[in-house]
């Protein structure tokens, strides 16, 4: 993924540096509302639906103290990704039992083909090195946090 894209879908607007709340859904909520206020959803009632629907599916957990909730849904504008961080973590479910302490949202409106999969499968590989996540638990500022994930996924 290129700079310009991922300046695109993550914005410090989408970043949440306080604690969330330590409940899966309503972190994945707080996450999706930094995407309402950013202005990336128009409909919140059907992204969260979908959002919660995909966990249904399966675990968003990915490991390593990772949790990436994520959805096509017709309530998205444009492709997004959201940020917190938990100093306890959150039970996404993940293989190796630990709960997410680093946790993304990400939305793709439906007519996203394969950009969902793009954005998902950048920020896993980005999040694979330690020095990044390390990185995104010691960020003072939102600002930060999207200078690390941008020289992280390009």
């Amino acid at each position: 993924m290129d700079k310009e894209t991922v300046d695109r879908v993550i914005s410090p607007d989408l970043v949440s540096l306080e604690e969330p709340p330590a409940d899966k859904r309503a972190v994945i909520e707080h996450l999706l509302d930094l995407a309402v206020e950013a202005g990336r959803v128009s409909d919140r009632e059907q992204a969260l639906e979908d959002l919660l629907a995909r966990e249904e599916e399966t675990s968003t957990g990915v490991g390593k103290g990772i949790g990436i909730p994520h959805a096509k849904t017709a309530g998205a504008i444009e492709p997004t990704v959201a940020f917190t961080r938990s100093s306890d973590g959150v039970d996404f479910g993940a293989p190796d039992g630990k709960p997410a302490t680093l946790l993304f949202m990400i939305l793709v409106p439906e007519a996203g083909n394969s950009e969902h999969l793009e954005i998902l499968s950048s920020l896993s590989r980005a999040l694979m090195n330690d020095e990044v996540r390390e990185d995104l638990h010691t960020a003072d500022s939102p600002k930060e946090v999207t200078t690390v994930l941008t020289n992280a996924i390009t």
